[in-house]
């Protein structure tokens, strides 16, 4: 048979065997658009999935089905199935797809990607007990409110030279220098150190890689081959990382074995103090460890400082908002202040423009989960290893919830009694289940305090000649959801933004 014939059967074959698969399992999936041979519904994500799919459920309803090359995908796009996500069916949907990239390292085997079971429970107990326990970060409030202070100086000094301020770089470098030092004491301050620069340059690849899009995600038999060599490439990132950590572990424990050692109250402390005391049910290996401290960076860094640069752009596209958050905070603790952790109760509006930021812009807009056997969610069929999304953001913009959905509108929460700890399924971005985030009281003392001693500190104003609508506000998908067009202020009399 000629060449080219034979293509042309295969071809028809192909897709004539997937339109009958399609029409036989239609009747059980949700419903969806049709899928392409070979590449599925994947043309359709396009370069920001989280608004396309959003659209697509606006014609297919807030559960659909998509093939995703070969991975068969549904999405939940509305609150009422979030619920049923995060509870009703928390147990058989609390594992997830495992991007190819993460396998990089063994970093699959971190608590961020396990499998429900023994070895996650121990972690997840681990830092619910003895990381992110209201009673251990209070340990380290002074710490906090240190870096903090150094954002706040770093800030002036820029003003004082006239040099630009990029919100999200400094927001990045403050989360970094604070997870640092409370994770494992290291200063990373002083920029002009090598193992410094090494940090920030690896960390930065890190999170440009296991953001693109892999082709091996959706075509499983190219794991193999890595065609992008975007694996490769995040596990030479890894062993990097995971180099200098064992090297900071490496001098403490030194450090531990000479007389006279001080205890340091960090997290490797508390860690290495657990392997000491010989709890088998607590004890973490070394790789283990390792790969621990990569998720708590990686997971802690970008997604704060995202959405602090996004609340700060939100300010000057709303210029009374921030006045308002101005006044409150200048009634509560005095103008020119540092917000403290024990000020947040008593800032009732600045909670309020958080939530708001996080409905509007959540850093994780699409929640992955997988599902372990085959399930019915409202009359449907979920197949057994159906990759699960719940499109955040879009259940954040759902006008039969919200009223003005796209408005910057933190009033709305003053009357609601809505939180952002998986409990209101309408707004999570935190996730929610058993899954949710294990940070997440860290990371919402970090954005009031953050937040909220930078507008009390400085006056932020839109450049005379610029309007409103000048401001880029289009977002960018990754690892996480940042502004298309970093945010830049500069100092004249006052800080002012840079026009876009």
């Amino acid at each position: 048979m000629d060449l080219h014939l034979l293509m042309i059967f295969l071809l028809s074959s192909f897709t004539l065997v997937s339109a009958l698969h399609f029409f036989a399992s239609s009747g059980r999936l949700p419903p969806g658009p049709f899928p392409l041979p070979i590449i599925g519904n994947l043309l359709q994500l396009g370069t920001k999935p989280h608004k396309s799919l959003a659209k697509l459920a606006n014609i297919h309803g807030p559960i659909m089905s998509l093939k995703l090359g070969q991975i068969t995908t549904v999405v939940i796009s509305n609150a009422t199935l979030a619920k049923e996500t995060f509870q009703t069916h928390d147990l058989n949907l609390s594992d997830r797809s495992v991007p190819d990239a993460i396998h990089a390292q063994d970093h699959h085997l971190s608590i961020e990607w396990l499998p429900l079971g023994a070895e996650w429970r121990n972690l997840r107990k681990i830092c619910s007990s003895y990381i992110f326990a209201n009673q251990k970060l209070d340990l380290n409030r002074e710490l906090r409110r240190n870096k903090i202070q150094q954002l706040i100086a770093d800030v002036e000094d820029s003003c004082r030279e006239g040099k630009a301020v990029n919100i999200g770089e400094v927001a990045f470098r403050t989360m970094i220098n604070t997870l640092s030092s409370s994770i494992c004491s290291l200063d990373l301050t002083d920029s002009s150190s090598d193992r410094v620069r090494e940090f920030k340059e690896v960390f930065r690849s890190i999170m440009d890689e296991v953001g693109k899009l892999n082709l091996s995600d959706y075509f499983p038999l190219l794991r193999k081959i890595d065609p992008q060599s975007i694996r490769r490439r995040t596990s030479v990132y890894f062993g990097k990382l995971l180099g200098i950590f064992d090297s900071v572990i490496d001098e403490r424990i030194e450090l531990r074995k000479k007389e006279g050692y001080i205890r340091c109250n960090d997290v490797l402390e508390i860690l290495l103090n657990l392997n000491d005391e010989g709890s088998s049910s607590q004890m973490l290996d070394r790789p283990s460890l390792k790969h621990l401290f990569m998720v708590l960076f990686i997971a802690g860094t970008d997604t704060t400082s995202s959405t602090l640069e996004w609340a700060m752009s939100e300010f000057l596209r709303n210029p009374k908002t921030l006045s308002k958050a101005q006044l409150e905070i200048e009634r509560a603790i005095g103008k020119g202040r540092l917000v403290d952790e024990t000020d947040i109760a008593r800032l009732p509006y600045l909670q309020a423009i958080v939530k708001e930021t996080l409905r509007l812009h959540p850093s994780v807009p699409l929640l992955p989960r997988k599902a372990k056997t085959d399930m019915e969610m409202c009359g449907f069929i979920i197949p057994k290893g159906a990759q699960i999304l719940v499109n955040v953001w879009a259940i954040g913009r759902d006008d039969s919830m919200w009223k003005d959905t796209n408005s910057f509108f933190p009033e709305r929460f003053l009357e609601l009694d809505i939180d952002v700890r998986g409990r209101n399924f309408e707004l999570i971005p935190f996730g929610g289940g058993r899954r949710i985030c294990p940070g997440l009281p860290l990371a919402t003392r970090m954005l009031h305090l953050v937040l909220g001693s930078l507008i009390n500190n400085f006056d932020w104003k839109i450049e005379e000649g610029c309007e409103t609508k000048t401001l880029n506000m289009d977002d960018k998908f990754g690892f996480t959801l940042e502004k298309v067009i970093p945010f830049e202020l500069f100092h004249t009399q006052e800080l002012k933004y840079v026009c876009q």
